[in-house]
């Protein structure tokens, strides 16, 4: 197992801007004035929590269904294509995590695009893509699940 240093730049960025990230047109500069270090700076940070899959996105989430279109989807992947088929879907920019469920339909993600039509036209992809079946699940009950967390650093 590979082991991380992380230095203190990259801690205060994993910690502090989880939530209330700046909404202006310079967050990186925004950031960097918070932390008194070099726009540079954040962002060969952000780059290399990336580069290791510390942190997979930087961006809002949004409710469902408030801007676009968006669908609960669900795909049963055989156990030994699961990981293959859920890097797969990841790589679509329309979904932004999936997750395996212990169930005949194991491998579920949340797809986001700009209109009903993109939204339809990305799921036939990631079936031809993977060559699995979507099932889209309508949105009954909104869940708002805070994804944010303090994350303790100090053994990293």
């Amino acid at each position: 197992m590979q082991t991380t240093t992380l230095s203190a730049l990259h801690k205060r960025l994993l910690n502090d801007f989880q939530r209330d990230f700046p909404l202006s047109p310079t967050p990186y500069r925004d950031i960097a004035e918070q932390l008194g270090v070099s726009e540079a700076a954040v962002l060969a940070a952000f780059a290399e929590l990336d580069r290791q899959q510390l942190i997979s996105r930087i961006g809002p989430i949004i409710p469902p269904n408030h801007i676009g279109a968006s669908t609960l989807v669900a795909m049963a992947i055989p156990a030994e294509q699961l990981q293959a088929v859920a890097d797969k879907i990841s790589a679509f920019p329309e979904v932004n995590h999936n997750y395996e469920r212990e169930h005949r339909l194991n491998l579920w993600f949340v797809a986001v695009a700009s209109s009903q039509e993109h939204l339809q036209a990305v799921i036939a992809t990631i079936e031809q893509a993977t060559g699995f079946a979507a099932l889209q699940l309508p949105l009954v009950d909104d869940f708002f699940i805070d994804l944010g967390f303090k994350l303790d650093l100090q053994h990293a």
